[in-house]
């Protein structure tokens, strides 16, 4: 991995709102760690070799971000008979299996256990997201082609 990578992966996770990434990848491991208060990412560079103290800090100046907006709405007595589905991963969500085709599911769509409902993109491998249980779809709380944390809530089911 050279620095060109490093620098657009800390642009990346900067933007993106993550906490922190770990990536592994034959004997270069990466962790970048970015504050709550969004000033800077702190990465953790180590590449195994025959120097066990290779394992240099940096820290790369992040832009100036805007505070994030609440991902999910806040719980209320109508949003606790429903179910959220969650990210099991980092990545870009994708609504729709490719750009010219139409979106997995609508608000409204009843869904079954296994419907696949989005992909989310991750290092340019794309993982189809299969519902956890069968309902109807309340409400979709991830834009199209917006970059999604592990855990974020994507959808609202009605499992009634």
């Amino acid at each position: 991995m050279d620095l060109k990578e490093i620098q657009n992966l800390i642009k990346f996770v900067s933007n993106s709102g993550v906490a922190e990434v770990k990536l592994e990848t034959g004997d270069v491991k990466i962790t970048i760690r970015t504050t709550v208060e969004g000033n800077s990412p702190e990465v953790t560079y180590l590449q195994q070799a025959s120097m066990p103290q290779a394992m240099p800090q940096a820290v790369a100046p992040a832009p100036a971000a805007a505070p994030a907006a609440p991902a999910a709405p806040a719980a209320s007595e109508d949003n606790s008979k429903y179910v959220t589905i969650k990210s099991p991963m980092i990545g870009t969500f994708y609504r729709k299996p490719a750009p010219d085709k139409p979106s997995f599911i609508e608000v409204g769509s009843s869904i079954a256990k296994g419907d696949v409902l989005c992909v989310v993109e991750a290092m340019k491998l794309f993982n189809e997201i299969e519902a956890e249980i069968s309902g109807k779809i309340v409400k979709i709380l991830v834009d199209d082609m917006s970059p999604v944390e592990f855990d974020q809530p994507l959808f609202l089911v009605d499992p009634s």
